[in-house]
């Protein structure tokens, strides 16, 4: 028997005897990095505790910070192995050797951006970024031929940007945490067969996501880290293909234009001038906040609020 959950919901089965684990001998963690990065930390700690022992434990993940090796070496004991797949200049994986800084991942960490994407970063206003989109479309989508990916950073952001595009006349599918799964699942079939090739996506697509023929993605929105940043882009130029992307930053994003040139520099790709105007020192960006919209998740270590079960008569 297999379960497959999401930390918070597994933790409320086995809190309400739902579901016993004691005999679960094979453990899981996908995503490992985001799971912690996104604060599901004490849930997968208590989840583990719960299962069998001794037991295997399986961890992948796309970057390596010293949270996820606090992790392994407690619940992966003895001696764990580790497995390194795919060359670093590729598909932004980490380099395992390399020594995160403060805890967090990311260019001082060893990622790094794929090499087949070329990397566009173009500084503008937050206001001029409607007509910025519209303009980057006409240039890269025109006709509406080639399969293009827009970040936005939130699923409001995402909602609108795509109302906006169709009510312009462009045919568009979005992914974020408003929709559905059915509706999820519809756009990206839509996406996936061609007869939709624009996706308005938040960072639920910058993983995992695997759809041939994306030539262009657009960063409406920067996100919260880099690391988010060279994932997003990783939907392009893969396996071997080549890629473009096309980033809009603006001085709300301020803190991470040093850790963004680094990516650039690395990859061979050109720092515009006014980039470097925000500086070239890397900060720690433990705490995943953005200036204009605020807190990403709450920081303060406490697990999500328990679920609520609610009966009706």
């Amino acid at each position: 028997e297999a379960v497959v959950a999401t930390p918070g919901r597994l933790q409320d089965l086995v809190e309400e005897q739902s579901l016993d684990l004691s005999c679960c001998s094979y453990v899981v963690l996908d995503e490992a990095d985001r799971l912690l990065d996104l604060g599901f930390e004490p849930h997968v700690r208590a989840i583990l505790n719960t299962c069998a022992s001794p037991r295997q434990t399986l961890m992948f993940s796309a970057t390596w910070p010293e949270s996820v090796r606090a992790l392994a070496a407690e619940f992966a004991r003895p001696d764990p192995i580790m497995i390194r797949a795919a060359a670093t200049q590729h598909g932004g994986e980490a380099n395992p050797d390399a020594q995160p800084h403060d805890g967090n991942s990311g260019v001082a960490g060893g990622l790094k951006a794929n090499r087949d994407i070329k990397q566009i970063v173009e500084v503008c206003e937050p206001f001029q970024k409607a007509d910025k989109l519209q303009q980057l479309l006409h240039k890269y989508h025109h006709g509406q031929k080639e399969r293009c990916i827009v970040f936005c950073l939130y699923k409001k952001e995402a909602a609108r940007v795509e109302s906006q595009l169709q009510r312009k006349g462009w045919r568009v599918v979005s992914v974020h945490g408003d929709k559905t799964q059915e509706a999820r699942e519809a756009a990206l079939a839509a996406f996936r067969d061609g007869s939709c090739k624009c996706l308005i996506a938040t960072d639920v697509a910058a993983r995992g996501l695997d759809i041939k023929g994306v030539t262009v993605v657009i960063n409406h929105t920067f996100p919260l880290t880099v690391e988010d940043y060279v994932h997003r882009i990783g939907r392009t130029g893969r396996a071997g293909e080549k890629g473009l992307a096309h980033t809009l930053f603006t001085k709300e994003e301020k803190p991470l234009a040093g850790e963004l040139q680094v990516v650039l520099r690395n990859a061979g790709q050109d720092v515009p001038q006014e980039l470097t105007k925000f500086g070239t020192g890397i900060k720690p960006t433990k705490k995943k906040e953005h200036a204009m919209y605020g807190a990403h998740f709450r920081d303060d270590g406490k697990p999500m609020k328990k679920a609520t079960k609610i009966v009706f008569d």
